[in-house]
């Protein structure tokens, strides 16, 4: 068992009852009469549930790349028993009735869904949502992602309309006007004779931002950090004691863009922000290792495979990576970046401490039972069939180690994986 947030590495037993963690011990003995199934995880690391904050599940409108159910079958299949789907849908998740229409898909998926609500009307960055009424109705957090804020008087208001409901916002930091018709990397668009997006497009809208957390005292969280420059400012404004927490997804702390393809095939590894050098690599998984960056989340983007047939310059951005997040996450512990305890840190605990999760990413006693039991050592290749609706991924063929083997939420089994390679979905 591995949980940081008490303190706990080492065998223990877990015991389950009416949804919650009702006790953990080295050796719990069960009362005579009480009936109990027993799962024996011997061998296996037992994690507090993922907590991704950061995918696109694409309902409503968008239902031809994913849905909540498909996004949350994907979310069960990588251990992740918390995800927060981000408002960029059609319509965008901008008003108290369309929180509902996501919470209402949500009611039926197989782990936990959290809504975000968009920062502007229609994520257009003219006009804010009404904040309050939006939090009454359930959002978790605010977030215009896929889009930055670019006014910003307007960013500005969002942080103290934000603060004062309590919920964090969550920022896509990019300079549309760094970012011009760029579709890769620098040095990757330059060997596909393509636009590039250089690092400034997110560096310079980063630092506003941080520049505007400074002035408000409002906490800010800084989405998918891909480079050295960002990792910088991050690293000062901590120093400062600034309310600035950061995210990595799994694609920009293991990748680089020597890595693109050619051809079509490129199309699967365009995402934004794009992949970057290997110094910008190393600087994100430093970051990772020292806590500079708060957590891991992927970034879920899934686009229907006609729509990533349109070719790196035609195709949206976005990877999916639900599936894979675990698993790649361990190469930053089998590299010594990461101890276990920093990895369910980053994986879990820390996710729910950004969104206030008071019941999530820990087993500790009285919390929610959403555990996820992994082999760290099981080798396997991602490849379809995938749980997600779209296969847009730079991993599909990759060679792996470690994987979930049993997700469970809220006491009950979602997803369990055989030792012959059978999947069971309960």
């Amino acid at each position: 068992m591995v949980d940081p947030a008490s303190g706990i590495d080492g065998p223990r037993d877990i015991l389950i009852s009416n949804g919650k963690i009702a006790a953990v011990s080295r050796n719990i003995r069960l009362g005579r009469g009480v009936e109990a199934l027993v799962t024996d995880a011997s061998g296996l690391w037992v994690l507090p549930g993922l907590v991704d904050l950061h995918v696109h599940l694409r309902e409503p409108g968008r239902t031809e790349d994913e849905t909540v159910l498909t996004g949350a079958r994907a979310a069960a299949r990588g251990g992740v028993t918390t995800v927060l789907t981000m408002p960029n849908t059609v319509p965008a998740t901008d008003s108290p009735a369309v929180i509902a229409r996501v919470k209402k898909a949500a009611a039926k998926a197989p782990v936990n869904v959290l809504v975000a609500a968009a920062v502007t009307k229609g994520q257009k960055g003219e006009e804010l949502t009404d904040f309050e009424r939006c939090a009454a109705a359930g959002a978790a957090a605010f977030s215009d992602d896929g889009f930055p804020v670019t006014d910003g008087g307007l960013m500005r208001k969002a942080l103290l309309r934000a603060k004062k409901t309590g919920l964090p916002l969550l920022d896509h930091a990019e300079d549309l006007g760094a970012t011009g018709a760029g579709v890769l990397g620098e040095a990757a668009a330059k060997r596909l004779k393509v636009q590039a997006i250089p690092p400034e497009s997110e560096v310079l809208m980063a630092a506003r931002d941080i520049s505007l957390c400074a002035l408000t005292g409002a906490p800010l969280h800084l989405c998918h950090v891909s480079c050295a420059g960002t990792v910088e400012l991050l690293r000062e404004a901590k120093r400062q004691g600034l309310p600035v927490t950061a995210e990595a997804a799994p694609h920009h702390f293991t990748l680089t863009e020597a890595q693109v393809p050619p051809g079509r095939a490129a199309a699967d590894w365009k995402m934004k922000p794009p992949l970057r050098g290997a110094a910008d690599r190393a600087a994100v998984r430093a970051a990772l290792a020292d806590g500079t960056i708060d957590c891991v989340a992927t970034d879920h983007a899934p686009h229907s495979a006609d729509k990533k047939a349109a070719g790196v310059c035609g195709a949206p951005f976005g990877v999916i990576g639900l599936e894979t997040s675990l698993a790649l996450s361990l190469e930053l512990w089998r590299a010594g970046l990461l101890s276990p305890r920093a990895l369910v840190e980053r994986l879990s605990a820390a996710p729910a401490r950004i969104l206030g999760l008071k019941a999530k990413g820990t087993l500790r006693r009285g919390a929610d039972a959403d555990l996820v039991l992994v082999d760290p050592a099981r080798a396997w290749t991602p490849r379809a069939p995938w749980a997600s609706k779209s296969r847009n991924t730079p991993f599909a063929g990759r060679a792996l180690r470690g994987r979930p083997v049993l997700t469970v939420v809220g006491g009950l089994p979602v997803w369990r994986l055989g030792p012959d390679g059978r999947e069971t979905w309960p």
